[in-house]
C-alpha cells in the first residue's frame, strides 16, 4: 500500500512521513502488561486487562462476508497461499506460519531506534489511538513457488475480535515496514520486497484494537488484497485462542 499526497493522519505522522515516505509497502521485548499469543495459543496478560471477549457464536466470525474459508489453522501451523493474476498464467505460492501475536506492549525499541537513525529530526515515540492498543503479528513466509515473488500482510489481513475486523491503517503499515527494514538489516530476507523460491523471511502486521480486548482470529487472504475485481478473495481464518 503506497502513501500518496499529504502526510498520513494519526499519532505516528511525523515519524512515518520523515522516514517511511515513498516505501512500497507498508524484537519483541517482553512486557508485564502485554498479551502474548504464542505457538500454543495461550494468552499472557495483565490482571488489569478486561475479561477476554466471549466465544464467537459462529465458526466463521472474523472472515469477510461471502469469503471462502480455505482453512482454520492455529498459531504455529503453516498454510498455503496461491496467488493468481488476470494478465498472466503465473502463480505465486507461499507457505505462511503465524508465529505469535503480541498486544498491549510497547513497540520493539530496537526497531524504533533503527528507524530513528535514518532521520535527522527527532520523532516522537509512536502511540496507538486513544482507547486502542497496538497488536504486532509475526509471521514466517516461505516462497514455495517457481519464481521470485513478494507478499505483504498489509492489504491482505485483518485482526479480529469475534466478528469485528480491524484493518491496519497507513501509519500501522508504515510501522510494520519499519520492522521489515530492521530485520532486513539484520540479514533476514524481506518477503514484502520479494524472495526467491525456497527462501523465507519474517513478515509483520501491526493493528490497533480496543485496549483490553483480546484478538480471536486473524484473517489472511490468499491474495495481495482482501477484495479485488473478482470480489472478496478466499483466505484462512487463523485461530488465536485455545481450542482445548
Amino acid at each position: 500500500m503506497e502513501g500518496t499526497g499529504a502526510p498520513p493522519k494519526g499519532p505516528f505522522d511525523e515519524f512515518s512521513w520523515q522516514y517511511l515516505r515513498g516505501l512500497r509497502h507498508s524484537r519483541r521485548a517482553p512486557h508485564p502488561h502485554g498479551l502474548l499469543l504464542g505457538h500454543h495459543g495461550h494468552g499472557i496478560g495483565s490482571a488489569r486487562r478486561r475479561t477476554a471477549a466471549a466465544a464467537t457464536s459462529s465458526p466463521d466470525a472474523g472472515a469477510p462476508p461471502g469469503a471462502e474459508i480455505l482453512g482454520r489453522p492455529g498459531v504455529g501451523e503453516p498454510f498455503k497461499l496461491t496467488i493468481g493474476y488476470t494478465d498472466t498464467p503465473k502463480l505465486d505460492e507461499f507457505e505462511v506460519t503465524v508465529g505469535e501475536v503480541r498486544c498491549g506492549e510497547p513497540l520493539d525499541p530496537k526497531v524504533l531506534a533503527h528507524a530513528a537513525d535514518s532521520v535527522t529530526v527527532p520523532s516522537p515515540t509512536p502511540t496507538p489511538e486513544d482507547g486502542k492498543q497496538f497488536c504486532v503479528v509475526t509471521m514466517e513466509v516461505l516462497n514455495t513457488g517457481k519464481g521470485e515473488a513478494d507478499w505483504s500482510a498489509d492489504g491482505a489481513s485483518t485482526l479480529n475480535v469475534d466478528d469485528t475486523a480491524y484493518s491496519p491503517t497507513q501509519s500501522d503499515n508504515d510501522l510494520a515496514k519499519a520492522y521489515e527494514e530492521y530485520r532486513s538489516d539484520q540479514g533476514e530476507a524481506d518477503p514484502s520486497s520479494g524472495i526467491n523460491p525456497g527462501s523465507k523471511g519474517p513478515e509483520h502486521g501491526i493493528f490497533q484494537i480496543p485496549a483490553g480486548d483480546r484478538p480471536t482470529t486473524l484473517w489472511v487472504a490468499s491474495a495481495h488484497l482482501l477484495e479485488t475485481i473478482n470480489g472478496v478473495e478466499p483466505g484462512y481464518l487463523v485461530q488465536l485462542t485455545p481450542t482445548d
